[in-house]
């Protein structure tokens, strides 16, 4: 008895996910020319972009940050965003379009919480650790050895800069 190769269903049905996206486009347009609200986001269309932000956010280069969570809510928001810019004469890949969305919230997503981190590392190296460490009862030794953890624990990152545009 041969065995058939079930074929693999993909988390986006990219066909579907255009038909909806057509769908929907054409709604929003009906909407503008009668002047009135604009339609309400498919439920599809949502589950769609949820799929793909919290499928990409399990690849290697996104899995171990502490606020995927906060990268997903970005990326979505921004497919939300930006869905009127969509256009399917143009694309009919909308699956790619959101992924590229997503992708770029990710990133930048990481570059804000590494910015706030190397904030917090300036504040704490600069504090007066009077202040924030020593409690009544407790010596100055105490203080001395939380100050040395931190400075040789903390690495210091600089923000990541913005490539400067080159002049021809």
């Amino acid at each position: 008895m041969a065995q058939t190769k079930k074929k693999s269903e993909h988390y986006v049905n990219n066909k579907e996910f255009l038909a909806a996206m057509v769908e929907y486009k054409k709604s929003v347009d009906k909407a503008k020319k009668e002047k009135v609200e604009k339609p309400p986001v498919p439920d599809y269309v949502g589950e769609c972009f949820l799929k793909i932000a919290n499928h990409l956010s399990y690849r290697p280069n996104f899995i171990n940050y502490t606020y995927r969570d906060d990268m997903i809510s970005d990326g979505i928001e921004n497919c939300l965003q930006y869905l009127d810019n969509f256009n399917p004469q143009t694309s009919s890949n909308p699956f790619a379009y959101f992924t590229q969305i997503i992708y770029y919230a990710f990133i930048r997503r990481i570059q804000k919480e590494k910015k706030q981190v190397t904030i917090k590392q300036r504040m704490i190296q600069e504090a007066n650790y009077d202040d924030m460490v020593l409690q009544p009862g407790e010596d100055r030794e105490f203080k001395n050895q939380f100050t040395e953890f931190l400075q040789k624990n903390m690495p210091m990152e600089e923000p990541v800069k913005k490539p400067s545009k080159k002049k021809k």
